[in-house]
């Protein structure tokens, strides 16, 4: 199956809000026409996920990726960072796909996915 993976890294307003949205956007023709989405977040993007920030825009952006996950798209983000900041527990809890960034790129390219990055 086709698969398209929208790769969450800066931390900017516009990228997080772009990339989620886009991400959602996706996520409304993906099924229909047989193409699988994942989204990955590592760097800044991550750090906006572990749910230490509380600012407008991160916290739309957290909203935006757990209606993802609640809707059955897969978000994963980089197991080592997550180690570090100590969030693991936290990603886990959220249904958040913990893996090593090297690897999920390397699947990625494996699979042929078209990456967006935002």
């Amino acid at each position: 199956m086709p698969k398209v993976v929208i790769h969450l890294f800066h931390d900017s307003p516009a990228d997080l809000a772009t990339g989620a949205h886009v991400a959602e956007r996706i996520h409304q023709r993906a099924s229909s026409e047989g193409v699988d989405l994942e989204v990955f977040c590592f760097g800044p993007a991550q750090r906006a996920l572990d749910g230490t920030v509380e600012t407008p825009v991160v916290i739309d952006f957290n909203r935006q990726i757990d209606a993802l996950i609640a809707a059955g798209v897969t978000v994963g983000a980089c197991q080592n960072a997550a180690v570090i900041a100590g969030a693991v527990e936290r990603l886990r809890e959220r249904g958040v796909v913990l893996q090593f960034a090297r690897d999920a790129y390397i699947r990625f390219a494996v699979e042929g996915a078209a990456v967006i990055n935002f």
